[in-house]
This record gives C-alpha cells, sequence and structure tokens, in this order.
C-alpha cells in the first residue's frame, strides 16, 4: 500500500509506461524477457510487496519458467463457470488473502482472477475472463489500500466492460492504520465483505457500488 501505486496510474496515458503487479515468479520473470524484447524503450514500473518473497504459495513450478510468456490476467485456475456467481478482481499480495479464505470456506460459486497488468489496461484478456463467466452475477474489485488510494480511481475511469463494485479500506488520509492489530482487523473485514457482498448492503456511489466496512 505505501508503494502508492494510484500516483503512477493517474499519470499513465499515451502508452508512456507500463505498471505491473505480478503474483508469481514465473510471471515476474517473463514480464522481464517481455520487455527487453520490446523494439522500443519505455518505463516498467514494477509492484512487488516484501511479503511475497517468502509466501509458500507465491512459487512457481520450472516449467513455468521454461515455457509460456507473461500473462496479463491470470485466471482463477479451479473455478468452474457453471458454479460461479461473483468474480472477484484484484492484484497483487492481496490475492493470496483472498485464495486462502477461498480454499478454506470450500467457495466454489467465487472465482478469484488477478490483473498482473494494470497499465495498459489488458481489455481483450479481461474480455475472454468475462466471456467464460458469463453468467456471474456480480464483479468486485479487491484492494488494500482505502477508497481514495490504490486502483480503484484508475479503474472508474478506465474499466467500462461491466458493472463493477468495490470492496476495500475506508477513505483515509494514510495507507494504513499503523496499528498491527487493527490492520488485520480491516483485512480479515475486506476479504469476508469480498466473498459475502450480499451481507454487507452496497451503497452506490457515483457510477460504482462501494461494498462499505463494518469493523
Amino acid at each position: 500500500s505505501s508503494a502508492r501505486i494510484e500516483r503512477f496510474l493517474s499519470l499513465s496515458a499515451n502508452n508512456n509506461w507500463q505498471v505491473i503487479n505480478p503474483t508469481t515468479p514465473a510471471n515476474l520473470f517473463h514480464m522481464l524477457r517481455r520487455h527487453m524484447a520490446y523494439p522500443f524503450r519505455i518505463p516498467l514500473v514494477v509492484f512487488t510487496p516484501k511479503s511475497l518473497l517468502r509466501h509458500p504459495k507465491c512459487v512457481s513450478p520450472l516449467g513455468d519458467l521454461t515455457q509460456g510468456g507473461f500473462q496479463e490476467v491470470l485466471d482463477d485456475p479451479t473455478a468452474n463457470p457453471e458454479k460461479v456467481e461473483t468474480v472477484l478482481l484484484c492484484s497483487g499480495k492481496v490475492y493470496y488473502d483472498l485464495l486462502e479464505y477461498q480454499e478454506d470456506e470450500e467457495r466454489d460459486d467465487v472465482a478469484v482472477v488477478r490483473m498482473e497488468q494494470l497499465y495498459p489496461l489488458p481489455e481483450k484478456q479481461l474480455q475472454t475472463i468475462f466471456d467464460k463467466y458469463d453468467s456471474a452475477e456480480r464483479y468486485i474489485w479487491v484492494q488494500e489500500e482505502p477508497e481514495n488510494m490504490g486502483a480503484w480511481s484508475y479503474l472508474c475511469r478506465k474499466f467500462t466492460m461491466k458493472d463493477l463494485s468495490l470492496v476495500a479500506r475506508r477513505n483515509s488520509s494514510s495507507p494504513a492504520t499503523g496499528f498491527h492489530k487493527q490492520h488485520e482487523q480491516e483485512q480479515q473485514s475486506i476479504i469476508r465483505r469480498a466473498f459475502n457482498p450480499e451481507n454487507e448492503g452496497a451503497p452506490t456511489t457515483p457510477d460504482r457500488k462501494v461494498i462499505t466496512q463494518n469493523t
């Protein structure tokens, strides 16, 4: 959160750079290979939180490194499109918190999709995801940052393919509370609300919906 991703996204225009938030070692590796293979040179902005360096699930088999390429969007590998009612879109390390809850609660009605590339917005790749989950009832953007930070403001401007709701912390002048226990409570609340939006209420904001925080 302290990387202030919203500042980079507010300056993103005219293909001036790429903003990436990778969640696997293989995708980070292929991202670097792709960037070096370009016949042109533009800045590459990469968000790599320290916690993923030691996260037991943030790993890639050797085959993922020796084959394939960078994936702008990573689909949920376990989701059954016929059962999915909610598609959670996220970026970065919050994915692993969502994954843990999904596995613990055995939620096969929710697909967790990662946007590895934020700018330029991977519209074609996202449309493929939406076509796959065409029977889903809701699409929700989940972020750890407060509503006025993170990628939400950028998505409000650029994301037009689906009606998108938000699960995030309340508006704040600081990216974090400063108290570890309170931070963990807020984080757990975010994950619960993402998987149970119908129990939280969703007051509308201009063109979008925000699922309020009740901690």
